[in-house]
């Protein structure tokens, strides 16, 4: 198994990082009264709009126009190092750009309504929450489980680049996080609902 690495893997994977740092600063921007945990919240969130407007908005309009195959540009020479080892994004599959077009769209508004409810401890912001966490999950099961039911036909795993970073990583990401909102939404939601519930009882035991 090769390393896989080249001049374009290096770049791409330093204009990540670039968005990485750019996600660090908002948070720290804007969320430095917020609570330890919920600036690492914030963290993630500002980092998965960034992620959703900056690449995965320009493969959809490279995709609907066209394939990144016969694109051109920085962004397109990304999702080409990218198809290496998921080749459906080289080809405009119909599923993944169906997918890609709904992250886009909803979970980039959720996430930004969400850093808005954090920011202001709005009482919505489980609801948004759990629900940008649900649609991320979705879309990790519906980008793989299709190609794993037919035995992974389009993935390369050939290169610990390609299998660990790009596949693993850049996608677990979008599993283990949202998996980690979900429980401190739980935990928080439960929470409120014992203070309302000891709030009543003491209520009814005053009368």
């Amino acid at each position: 198994m090769d390393s896989g690495l080249s001049l374009v893997s290096v770049l791409s994977l330093l204009a990540c990082s670039v968005q990485v740092l750019a996600a660090v600063l908002l948070a720290r921007r804007y969320g430095g009264r917020s609570s330890a945990e919920d600036r690492w919240v914030l963290l993630w969130l500002f980092y998965d709009v960034i992620v959703h407007l900056t690449l995965e908005g320009p493969f959809v309009y490279m995709s609907v126009g066209g394939t990144v195959e016969t694109s051109e540009g920085p962004l397109a020479e990304l999702w080409r190092e990218y198809s290496k080892a998921d080749t459906r994004w080289l080809v405009s599959d119909p599923t993944i750009v169906s997918i890609e077009i709904l992250t886009v769209v909803l979970d980039s508004a959720l996430a930004l309504l969400l850093i808005h409810a954090v920011l202001k401890d709005k009482y919505y912001r489980h609801f948004l929450q759990v629900a940008l966490s649900v649609c991320e999950l979705y879309g990790g099961w519906m980008t793989f489980c299709p190609d794993w039911l037919m035995g992974s036909p389009h993935l390369d795993t050939s290169s610990r680049l390609h299998l660990w970073v790009y596949l693993v990583l850049f996608n677990g990401l979008w599993v283990l996080v949202p998996v980690l909102l979900l429980v401190q939404s739980w935990f928080s939601l439960r929470s409120l609902h014992t203070l309302r519930t000891n709030n009543h009882d003491g209520t009814r035991k005053n009368i």
